[in-house]
C-alpha cells in the first residue's frame, strides 16, 4: 500500500468521512508543496466552525512561514470570516477545492506568502488574501476525485454523491455542499479497482446523502444498484461499508443487500437526528419516530449482528423535556452503539436559527445525558463480543483494527497492516476489545 510523500502538504481534516476522502484528493493534487497547509473545514455546528478557526491559528503559531489555504463547507458558506483572518493566504470553495489548478500558486522554491501574488483567476479580498469561491449551487457534476493513497487509515473512502437536495431546517450543508449529484457507476467501479489494486481491502462508500445517489444518472439508478455493481465488478474487495444514511430511502433492494450480502459490512449509520415526531416535522425531516425504530427492527432481525449508528441533535428550538425524553429512549430502543450527538447550534440563514432557542445550558446537560445513555448501550455491546471470533481490518499501526461491525479492536502484538485478522475477542479495556488471532484447529 503506498504512503504519503515526505514532500506532501499538511492537510487539516474536520468533519465528516467525505471530507477525508476529499483531504486525500487534495493531498495528491498538491504533492511536492511542503510548505502548504490546507485546512478542510466543517459547518455543520458552529462548533465547527469554531474549531477551523481554532486550527487555523495553531498552525500559524507552529508553522509561521508556511502559506494556509483554508477550504471545506465553513470556507464555502462563511468565505469573508476566513478571509479576514490574518493567518489566512487563501480561501477556496468546495468545488475549488477539487481541481488540481487550484493550488498551482503553490509551486515555488520561496517563502514568499500568497498574498504576494496570486493569479489573476482568483480574486483577492481588502485583507490580501486569496479568495476564490464560486456559486455552489450552480455546480452539476460531481467526479470520484478519491485518491489511491490514504495517509492514516487502512480502509478507503469513495465519494458517490455529493450535495443535498433536502432542505432540514436546522442544515446549512446544502449551502455548502449544493445540490445533490452522482458519480456514473463506472468512474466508481474504475476507482475502486484502483483502490483494491493499491492494497486496500475495505472501502467506504461516501456521500452527502449517498441514499439519494442516482436520480441525477441516465436510468436513474439506486443506491442498492450501484452497490450489486460495484460488487460485481471488483470480485477482489471483501469488505464494502457505508457512510450515514438517510433511514427513510432505503428501499428493499438496499435492505436486502444490507441483511444478506457478507461482503457489505455489518454497520449501519442512521441520520436519525431526534426521536420526537413534532421535532422531527419541525426539523423538516421525512420519517418519524416509529420509521426509525422499524427499519431497526427489520434489519436486526435480518441480521442480528448489524451494529447501529445515528446521529441526533440536543437542545433542538422549541423541545421540551418530554420531546427530549423520546429522543433518549430512542437510544435504547434503536440499541445505537456508534452514536454521533450534537448539542444544536443555530446556524445563520437556516429556518430552525429564528425558531424559539432552547437555553444553552439546557442543551449541553441535554446532550451530555445522550452521550451518557449512547456510551452505556456501548459498553454493553462491547461486552457482549468478549469471547466471540472477529473478523478484524488492522490499521497502520498494526496493533488496532476495527471488526466488521466497526467496533473497535487492539491487538497485543502488531499485525501486517491492511491485513484481516480472524481474531477472538479476550476482553474490553477503555472502549476497545482486546484481541488475539485465532489459531486454526
Amino acid at each position: 500500500m503506498p504512503s504519503p510523500s515526505r514532500n506532501a502538504p499538511e492537510i487539516i481534516t474536520l468533519g465528516c468521512r467525505l471530507n477525508i476522502a476529499e483531504s486525500e484528493a487534495i493531498r495528491e493534487m498538491a504533492q511536492g508543496q511542503d510548505d502548504l497547509i490546507v485546512v478542510n473545514s466543517c459547518a455543520v455546528t458552529a462548533e465547527a466552525v469554531r474549531q477551523a478557526r481554532q486550527a487555523i491559528r495553531r498552525a500559524r503559531r507552529e508553522r509561521p512561514e508556511a502559506r494556509i489555504m483554508v477550504t471545506g463547507c465553513a470556507a464555502q458558506t462563511e468565505p469573508a470570516t476566513f478571509a479576514a483572518m490574518p493567518e489566512v493566504d487563501a480561501v477556496l470553495g468546495n468545488r475549488e477545492k477539487m481541481e488540481a489548478g487550484s493550488y498551482r500558486p503553490f509551486v515555488s522554491g520561496g517563502g514568499a506568502r500568497v498574498r504576494d501574488g496570486f493569479p489573476p483567476a482568483l480574486d483577492t479580498n481588502g485583507a490580501g488574501a486569496a479568495l476564490h469561491v464560486s456559486d455552489i449551487m450552480a455546480v452539476r457534476d460531481t467526479a470520484p476525485h478519491m485518491a489511491s493513497a490514504f495517509a492514516e487509515h487502512a480502509r478507503a473512502f469513495l465519494e458517490v454523491q455529493n450535495g443535498c437536495d433536502h432542505r432540514c431546517t436546522f442544515c446549512i450543508i446544502p449551502y455548502g455542499r449544493g445540490n445533490s449529484r452522482s458519480v456514473p457507476a463506472g468512474a466508481v467501479i474504475d476507482k475502486a479497482k484502483q483502490l483494491v489494486d493499491a492494497g486496500y481491502r475495505e472501502i467506504v462508500l461516501t456521500g452527502v446523502d449517498v441514499t439519494s445517489y442516482g436520480p441525477d444518472l441516465p436510468g436513474s439508478p439506486s443506491l442498492g444498484l450501484l452497490i450489486e455493481r460495484i460488487l460485481k465488478g471488483v470480485p477482489d474487495l471483501p469488505r464494502l461499508r457505508l457512510s450515514s444514511l438517510d433511514s427513510v430511502e432505503i428501499d428493499e433492494r438496499l435492505f436486502d443487500i444490507l441483511a444478506h450480502e457478507p461482503r457489505m459490512m455489518p454497520h449501519l449509520h442512521l441520520s436519525l437526528q431526534s426521536g420526537d415526531d413534532m421535532i422531527l416535522k419541525r426539523m423538516k425531516r421525512r420519517h418519524t419516530r416509529a420509521d426509525s425504530i422499524h427499519i431497526v427492527q427489520r434489519l436486526k432481525s435480518a441480521r442480528p449482528e448489524i451494529s447501529i449508528g445515528a446521529d441526533i441533535i440536543a437542545g433542538f428550538p422549541t423541545e421540551d423535556e418530554a420531546m427530549f425524553e423520546n429522543s433518549l429512549r430512542l437510544v435504547s430502543e434503536c440499541r445505537i452503539v456508534h452514536g454521533h450527538i450534537f448539542p444544536y447550534s443555530p446556524r445563520t440563514g437556516t429556518p430552525a436559527a429564528r425558531m424559539p432557542q432552547v437555553d444553552r445550558l439546557r442543551v449541553k446537560a441535554r446532550a451530555a445525558r445522550l452521550r451518557e445513555a449512547c456510551a452505556e448501550e456501548r459498553g454493553r455491546w462491547l461486552q457482549s463480543l468478549v469471547g466471540t471470533t472477529q473478523a478484524v481490518l488492522v490499521e497502520r499501526n498494526g496493533v488496532n483494527g476495527h471488526a466488521e461491525n466497526f467496533a473497535p479492536v487492539r491487538f497485543a502484538t502488531p499485525h501486517p497492516s491492511s491485513s484481516i485478522v480472524r481474531a477472538i475477542i479476550t476482553g474490553l479495556e477503555k472502549d476497545a476489545l482486546i484481541a488475539q488471532e485465532a489459531l486454526d484447529d
